[in-house]
This record gives structure tokens, sequence and C-alpha cells, in this order.
């Protein structure tokens, strides 16, 4: 490869990661078309707006999570290159991650029983607590790509962009076995479909599309849509790229190989907006990123909030997606969503900080990834409601294994001999110099 992870930064995976997060927050926020049912109006009604006839082409853009992944892939190599001791990077990446989580599930493990001791009715309280939950799947498969960083980081230096190829064959070979008649399967691609995303950026922070021009951008993103439009109209892949209610699948639940075509695509589009976003997005990059977690954690409270208000308190009905009513009433109902979630993110930003300088023995350091991962798994699955009628069905033994993945991570190895340099890549050129200016903490989407 031709080494571009030089010391300074690049502000383009900035605005490509913070873009990503406040184009999720925008599509969670206008996508519900909410209102009142049941006998007693006790019971909250939900819709997708992009379920609206042809809007599923929106997706195409919308669904950003490819280049969550990919920015991450890209600020991961530089930090991992910049960081002379393995373990020291794993556990800082792991209280990055984790640790913001703490405060959310603390408000979500109190929050339903409160509700409920109010008079609130219990389906909506159920909805609250498993969409706020089920955003978390998000950390649950970061934390494995992150784990997996040192490995694909040598395999990158190795066989460079050639590794791309056999975790994509990997995931198409997913699919055939999913569609094949084992559903089970597809869930394989949780992991293989995003830890390849993670290397495009790896492959683009070493240089990759480094001296492209325009025609070579615009070709790169034609190859992309056009593999994705190809694979919707010949193969089983649904044209909207994420779920569906009612649909016969789903291609992120899980995650299926049309989203390898689809980054593609969308990078090839950014590569050409690339010098535009960057003077438009300005120094407000900086300030978002700094707190992108936290935007990505609590912009669903921030909803369920505006939701719970306007509709199970006053009434209110979203109005048909795409009439002049449902466009008029958007920009306050952003407004009103986006100044809960400005309270929430003054209140709990203060979590997003690197929590120490620990780091931990191996075991340690593995116990803290395997349960913290398997908290928010949990999480994921069975949401913040209320206790069910299993021990395993509310949020309190799941939350305990979160906890205990960041008291793992924040243990430091007493016995410790000095720092020990991780291997360094054969060219130093592409070695971070001591002196750089780490790229941030990638953050969800």
């Amino acid at each position: 490869m031709s080494g571009k992870t030089g010391s300074r930064r690049d502000p383009f995976l900035d605005v490509v990661r913070v873009g990503a997060v406040l184009l999720v927050v925008l599509q969670h926020w206008l996508m519900p078309v909410l209102g009142r049912g049941g006998a007693h109006g006790e019971v909250i009604e939900t819709g997708n707006a992009l379920a609206t006839p042809g809007w599923w082409l929106i997706t195409w853009l919308s669904q950003v999570m490819p280049m969550v992944f990919f920015a991450g892939g890209a600020a991961n190599l530089h930090s991992f290159r910049g960081s002379r001791d393995t373990r020291a990077w794993l556990a800082s990446r792991l209280r990055r991650l984790v640790l913001p989580v703490l405060p959310l599930a603390a408000v979500w493990l109190a929050l339903p029983n409160l509700l409920l001791s109010a008079g609130v009715p219990a389906q909506p309280v159920d909805i609250a607590g498993g969409i706020t939950a089920q955003l978390l799947w998000f950390l649950v498969v970061y934390l494995v790509v992150v784990a997996l960083t040192p490995v694909m980081t040598a395999l990158h230096d190795r066989f460079g962009v050639r590794v791309l190829l056999p975790l994509a064959a990997l995931a198409v070979l997913v699919d055939v076995v999913r569609f094949a008649g084992v559903p089970e399967v597809g869930f394989a691609n949780a992991v293989v479909v995003w830890v390849t995303v993670h290397q495009l950026g790896i492959c683009y922070a070493d240089g990759l599309f480094a001296n492209t021009g325009k025609r070579s951008q615009a070709l790169v993103a034609l190859a992309g849509f056009g593999a994705v439009a190809a694979m919707v109209a010949f193969g089983p892949y649904a044209p909207s790229m994420i779920g569906m209610p009612g649909a016969p699948m789903s291609n992120m639940s899980p995650p299926a190989a049309v989203l390898l075509p689809l980054a593609v695509g969308q990078l090839g589009l950014l590569l050409l907006l690339r010098d535009k976003l960057i003077r438009f997005a300005g120094p407000a990059v900086d300030a978002l990123g700094a707190r992108c977690t936290t935007i990505y954690l609590w912009h669903m409270p921030a909803l369920v909030v505006v939701a719970g208000i306007a509709v199970m308190g006053f009434g209110y009905h979203t109005p048909e997606p795409g009439s002049t009513q449902w466009f008029a009433a958007a920009p306050m109902w952003l407004g009103a969503t986006g100044y809960v979630l400005h309270l929430l993110v003054r209140v709990f930003g203060r979590f997003e900080v690197g929590g120490g300088r620990a780091v931990p023995a191996t075991v340690p350091l593995v116990g803290a990834y395997l349960t913290a991962a398997a908290g928010l798994l949990g999480l994921v699955v069975h949401g913040f409601s209320p206790d069910g009628p299993g021990v395993l069905d509310g949020p309190l033994p799941w939350i305990a294994l979160v906890v205990t993945g960041v008291v793992l991570g924040l243990r430091h190895d007493r016995g410790r001999a000095a720092t020990k340099p991780v291997t360094t890549h054969p060219n130093p050129v592409q070695v971070t110099r001591p002196t750089a200016r780490p790229l941030p903490e990638p953050v969800p989407a």
C-alpha cells in the first residue's frame, strides 16, 4: 500500500462520521407515524413514513451505517498505529464506547416503573424501552470490530486491499445459505458485512482513493449504486435499505451483502462532494464530534419525551407522510426533539470521556469485551421494559454485565512490565508521528 496514514487529521472523516450520526437522528425522528388507539386511547399506534410508496429510494442515501463503519475503520487505523500498546488501545476504546451507556441504563432501569406508577399505560412504556435499547446493537457489533482491529490491520499490512475480496465473498456466501432456507446463518453477516466495510475504511486511510479524480469517484459511485440496483432487481434483496414493517425480508436485520456495494456507492458520492462538505460543515464538526456517542444514545429518548407528551398527552397524530401538513409539522417536530436532545446532551455529555489510562491484563481485558458485549446484546433483545416472568427477561442482569465490563476495563495490571510497542508497519512513513493529533474516537450512528 502507499502508506497515507500520516500525521495530519483528515477532516473528511470528521464530516462523514458526524454527518452520519446527524442523518441517523434525522431519519429516526422523521420516520415514526404515530397516533393513539385502543378503546380508551391507551395504545400508541406506530408506522413508518419510509414505507410510503417510492420512498424506499431515500434509504439508499439515508441508511448511513456503512459510512459509520467506514469512518471507524479509517480512524481506528490512524489511532492504532499511533498507539504503542495494543492492550492500552483496546482498553481505551472499550471505555469510550461503553462508559456513556451507564447513565442511559441507570435512567431506564428506573424510568419504566416510575411511568407505570404514574398511570402511563404499559404498551407505550414497552415501546419506549424497546426502541431505546434496540439502538445499542451498534455498540455490540462495534466492540467486535474494534477487538478485531489489530488482526485486520496486520492482514492489511500484509495483503493490502486484497483482504476485501475474501471478506466480500464470505458475506455473499452467508446470504446464499440464508436464502437457501437457513435464515439463522444470516446473522453471521452482522460481523462479516461490517468488518468488510470497516476494512474499506482502513484501506482508505492507507491511501486508497488518495489520487482519484472526479471522474474516477463518479465511476465508483455509479458502480456501487448500480450493483445495488442489480442485486435488488435480480436478487432476493428488498428495495429499502432499512427494515420495513411487514416486509418479507430485511437488508439490515440481519445485514445483507447488498450493503457492501451500497457502501461503495455512498463513498464515491461523498468523495465527489468532499471539498464542499468540508467547507459547509465548518467548525461545528469538532463540537458535535466530541459528543457523537451521547447524541446517538439519547436521541431516541428525546423522541420518546416529545412523542409521549404530544401523542399520549395531547392526542397528536402524525399527518399523512408526504402531505402538506406533514411537511409543515416536520420543522416543529424536529425543533422540539432537538431542544430536548440538547438538554440531555448537556446533562449526560460529561460521561463521554476516556475513563483514565488503566491498562488491564489480557484476561480481564478479554473478559471486559465479552461481558460488555453480552450485556449490551441482552438489552437489545429484551429492552428496558420492566422485569418479565424469567430472571433474564428484565434489564437488570444485562446492565450488571455491562457494568462488569466497564469495571474490568478500568482495572490496571499492577504487575505489568514496561510498555511494549506494537509491531510497526514495515514502511516507517505509515507510522503516525508522536506529535500527531489523533483522530477522534469513531462513534456510532
